[in-house]
């Protein structure tokens, strides 16, 4: 039975009935000129047209402006922090009648027995021996050719026999005559690096363009900086001089064992060139393990790594860390099987010094100053 509303409240109830009233299904989404039960249709651009806020845009360029121009002030400060540690102490200038420039860039690396500011304690727990007012000697010298042909490093040996040509002196600046047949660390000892540099040069006809070297101190703070160089050993050794006491196998060497490992000599049959050749497979994995993202990306690591080797490596006038960053590559890549590593050809030994083969060394040394892939091998 139905009742129409009457008195004060009929137009209430109509509107809210009508408000109220059942509706088709779906009939709250039902777009203007849609048929019910028919989903609605968009045009294609319609759902993704979206543009981003002009603000946010302008955020986001200056937060990467300003992260490059930070990672552009941190890597220019970096570069002129290690310039600034860098001991440019060696003027190449000073070297008398020196031959032709080749291709590629050579470095000539060795490794000093100085005790500078090394106290008794340090002296002992290195196994160095001596006092730091004893005069130097090199323990390894090395040449590192870098070039379109591939790395090259060429071991030195320090009983070579060469000969010290006329020289100019390093402080007085006179001119000195010729030593004669002598060994090549006694160029080192008599008048230090230029005398080395000198002698080199006149006895390989190659051309120096940098020199490199670290002492007893700086090679075991590096090696512990770096918190030990991991190694390989197909053998184990001893040897009471150095302090070497090792077995076969991989292990992870801390500066003093690092130290030991290149410096024993009296526990191979070799001596001297079997010296060389852990020299080169040392040196070749520290650059290597230097050489890496855990350590060049972590500013913390990088810094104290860096600050360890920068402290005490003496280099010529010309160098920077960029030519030393390139030398560090390049000795990664021949412990990485890129390269080239050798030791002097040798024909024999002359008084108990190792002679040089002349006819290899003239050829290895052509190939070089021509960035050629190197040919020439050394039987020991």
């Amino acid at each position: 039975m139905n009742h129409r509303p009457h008195g004060r409240y009929a137009d209430f109830q109509e509107s809210y009935e009508g408000a109220h009233a059942a509706r088709p299904p779906n009939s709250a989404h039902v777009l203007p000129g849609q048929r019910l039960g028919v989903p609605p249709h968009y045009e294609e651009d319609d759902r993704y047209d979206y543009e981003p806020s002009p603000r946010r845009g302008r955020k986001v360029r200056r937060f990467l402006i300003s992260l490059l121009v930070v990672l552009l002030l941190v890597g220019v400060g970096t570069y002129f922090w290690a310039d600034s540690k860098l001991r440019k102490e060696v003027d190449l200038g000073k070297v008398i009648d020196r031959p032709a420039a080749g291709e590629g860039t050579n470095y000539l690396i060795v490794g000093s027995d100085s005790r500078k500011g090394m106290s008794a304690a340090r002296r002992r727990s290195l196994h160095t021996g001596g006092s730091p007012e004893a005069g130097q000697r090199t323990d390894s010298m090395m040449i590192l050719h870098v070039g379109a042909g591939g790395p090259t490093l060429i071991s030195l040996p320090r009983d070579s026999n060469v000969t010290i040509p006329e020289f100019r002196g390093s402080e007085s600046g006179k001119i000195r005559a010729p030593m004669g047949a002598n060994k090549l660390n006694a160029s080192y000892a008599y008048d230090g690096p230029q005398l080395l540099v000198r002698t080199v040069e006149y006895n390989t006809g190659l051309h120096i363009d940098h020199y490199a070297e670290i002492g007893f101190t700086g090679f075991a703070d590096i090696v512990d900086a770096m918190g030990g160089v991991q190694m390989n050993l197909g053998k184990g050794f001893k040897d009471k001089w150095s302090g070497a006491d090792f077995q076969p196998g991989v292990q992870s060497l801390d500066g003093a064992q690092a130290l030991a490992f290149v410096r024993t000599r009296h526990a191979f049959v070799g001596s001297d060139l079997d010296r060389t050749k852990n020299q080169q497979k040392f040196l070749s994995t520290l650059a290597s393990q230097v050489a890496t993202p855990s350590t060049l990306l972590n500013p913390f690591r990088f810094y104290r790594v860096a600050g360890a080797g920068l402290d005490t490596l003496v280099v010529d006038k010309d160098m920077n860390p960029y030519l030393l960053g390139k030398m560090f590559f390049a000795m990664k890549e021949v412990s990485g099987g890129d390269g080239t590593s050798m030791n002097v050809p040798i024909s024999g030994s002359v008084g108990g010094n190792l002679q040089w083969d002349r006819p290899k060394v003239r050829q290895l040394v052509a190939e070089l100053k021509n960035d050629a892939p190197v040919t020439v091998t050394s039987d020991r």
